[in-house]
C-alpha cells in the first residue's frame, strides 16, 4: 500500500481540474488505451474515445468547485479517490456532481499516475 496515497490522490485532483477546467484536450495523456470512463452511464474506453467524450461536452466555460477530495489507498500501489463538488457551466446553475478514479503507477517507483478508472456522475434532481 502506497503511504502516500492522499498527498497523491489530492494532487492528481488538483492537475485534472485545473486541465479540464482551461483545456480539456490536455488530459488524454492522464489516460491509457485500457482506461475506462463511465461518463452519465455511457461507457468510454481508452484515451482518444475518453477525451474525445470530454472535448465534446456542451459547455464553453466551465469550473469545478470541490467540496471534499476523499482518498483510500489500493493494492499495486494504486489509489482509489471519490471527488464530491459543484459544475458551473457557462450560465447555469450550479450542478452538484460525484466523481470516482482509480489511479495506477506507471512505473515500479510510482512516481507518475494514470487514471485506470473514471466514473462520473450529476447529483440532478429529479421531481
Amino acid at each position: 500500500m502506497n503511504p502516500n496515497f492522499d498527498t497523491i490522490g489530492k494532487g492528481f485532483v488538483d492537475t485534472y481540474y485545473t486541465l479540464f477546467d482551461t483545456n480539456r484536450s490536455q488530459l488524454q495523456p492522464l489516460y491509457r488505451d485500457h482506461s475506462m470512463l463511465t461518463f452519465e452511464g455511457q461507457q468510454f474506453q481508452g484515451a482518444i474515445a475518453i477525451t474525445q467524450k470530454l472535448v465534446a461536452l456542451p459547455f464553453q466555460a466551465v469550473k469545478h468547485v470541490l467540496t471534499t477530495v476523499d482518498c483510500q489507498p489500493i493494492p499495486n500501489n494504486g489509489v482509489l479517490v471519490f471527488v464530491v463538488g459543484q459544475l458551473k457551466s457557462d450560465d447555469d446553475h450550479p450542478h452538484g456532481f460525484s466523481q470516482t478514479f482509480v489511479l495506477f503507477p506507471e512505473d515500479e517507483a510510482a512516481t507518475k499516475y494514470y487514471v485506470m478508472n473514471d466514473i462520473f456522475r450529476l447529483a440532478l434532481h429529479h421531481g
